[in-house]
């Protein structure tokens, strides 16, 4: 009989979570065996990039790798790609993988993140209808763009609007249709949204809300139009679907762990199951800055502050997780950047001048600064942090005036104005 394969630390996921585990055990001085699992054949990379710089053309693979391809290997990390783990035996410590390979461990780490929402009606499998999760899925929209003129983008999404910006620039006429009644509607503020929606029209781009796709038509077993659900036929070549994504925990909740929309894990990112954790898109935890709600945040932020956290758990120095989210998206030529969680706000302040195309919305709760979304507007971003950090309660004239620094807002609504900085 062979050997069974073991680590000491068993990372499955080779995204921004599972790659920064390894890292931060080996920046920790680990000195046990690690090996990063992941599903797909690359060596792991950065994710954000695929709906912006790595659609557009404007950033090859080899620039948003996470690391070179030496880096593993000098660091002792093993790295398995092309694996999917199909079980989990937590009693005994082993996974198995969807090949029927079995391999044992220490320490296991889930880092799965999650798979895109798929839709479910008619022609939602017909060639020519893409998500944007993996490189695979990118590569292959870019082989067909050549043929492609008109593209119909499902979910108004940071996803969705990412792809419409780049496709747009790129010459196609894009048709962006989201079911809600304006776009981003989960996690931003109408001010926000609506600038948005303003900017794509003004860029070509056919964007309509409140509005149902019924199915999805075909010709020769490729799509050829969207059926919306009041009968209109949108023609297109190309079919984007962004709805989000459904966490890959199965094998996990298969096992035992608690869980439901995701893994449930503790404050150090542990599961329920024994020298188990899981981090990242598919770790449902109580977020300070949610109010202590049990949600699952989906950015790199919270990939590589989780990751750190089991770092630090496993090389004796713990540390419970408690880092502030924080997001970003860049369409055309608008660099938005978020801090904390708007989820709740009873107010939005406006800071600024969307007309400008340069402004924040600070969103409060009970009077206090639970997060900003800043566009093309680095200094509020900045100086607003500490606002959230803190949970600052501030008054809300003197967060809508731009000539006031944030960082001279000071708690229970004490207002220090610094004639000598520079306003913005």
């Amino acid at each position: 009989m062979s050997e069974l394969e073991y680590y000491d630390v068993l990372i499955v996921g080779a995204g921004h979570a599972g790659a920064q585990a390894a890292i931060s055990l080996r920046q920790r001085n680990h000195g046990g065996t690690i090996a990063l699992l992941g599903d797909e054949p690359s060596l792991p990379y950065e994710r954000p990039p695929l709906s912006k710089e790595y659609l557009s053309g404007n950033k090859p693979f080899e620039r948003i790798l996470l690391r070179p391809a030496t880096f593993w290997g000098d660091r002792a990390i093993t790295l398995r790609p092309g694996l999917t783990v199909a079980s989990v035996d937590a009693e005994a410590h082993r996974v198995t993988t969807a090949t029927g390979g079995v391999i044992g461990y220490g320490t296991l780490i889930w880092a799965t993140g999650g798979a895109p929402r798929r839709l479910t009606c008619a022609g939602h499998d017909l060639m020519g209808v893409h998500s944007v999760r993996t490189r695979a899925d990118v590569d292959r929209m870019i082989a067909e763009l050549p043929s492609v003129q008109r593209v119909v983008v499902i979910g108004g999404g940071y996803i969705g609007l990412e792809a419409a910006a780049v496709l747009t620039k790129l010459g196609k006429h894009v048709t962006l249709v989201e079911a809600q009644d304006r776009v981003l509607a989960r996690v931003a503020g109408e001010p926000l949204t609506r600038f948005y929606e303003a900017e794509h029209r003004a860029h070509g781009v056919d964007l309509r809300t409140g509005v149902a796709v019924s199915c999805i038509e075909g010709a020769d077993g490729a799509a050829s139009a969207v059926r919306l659900a009041d009968g209109e036929l949108l023609e297109c070549q190309m079919v984007i679907v962004g709805i989000g994504i459904v966490p890959t925990v199965a094998p996990l909740l298969a096992a035992g762990a608690a869980g439901d929309n995701g893994v449930l894990v503790d404050g150090h990112c542990r599961t329920t199951l024994p020298d188990v954790f899981a981090i990242g898109d598919c770790a449902a935890h109580a977020n300070a800055f949610a109010n202590g709600a049990t949600i699952r945040l989906e950015s790199v932020q919270n990939a590589n502050d989780q990751a750190t956290t089991v770092a630090k758990m496993l090389t004796g120095a713990p540390e419970r997780y408690h880092a502030v989210p924080w997001f970003w998206s860049n369409q055309y030529d608008l660099k938005l950047q978020t801090v904390g969680l708007s989820t709740g706000y009873d107010e939005a302040v406006l800071r600024g001048d969307p007309a400008e195309r340069s402004f924040s919305v600070i969103y409060l709760k009970a009077g206090r600064v639970i997060a900003l979304d800043c566009v093309n507007r680095v200094r509020d971003y900045v100086q607003g942090r500490a606002l959230v950090v803190g949970s600052v309660h501030a008054d809300s004239t003197s967060l809508a005036d731009p000539t006031i620094d944030l960082k001279t807002i000071r708690a229970e609504d004490e207002v220090v104005l610094d004639f000598k900085q520079p306003r913005s």
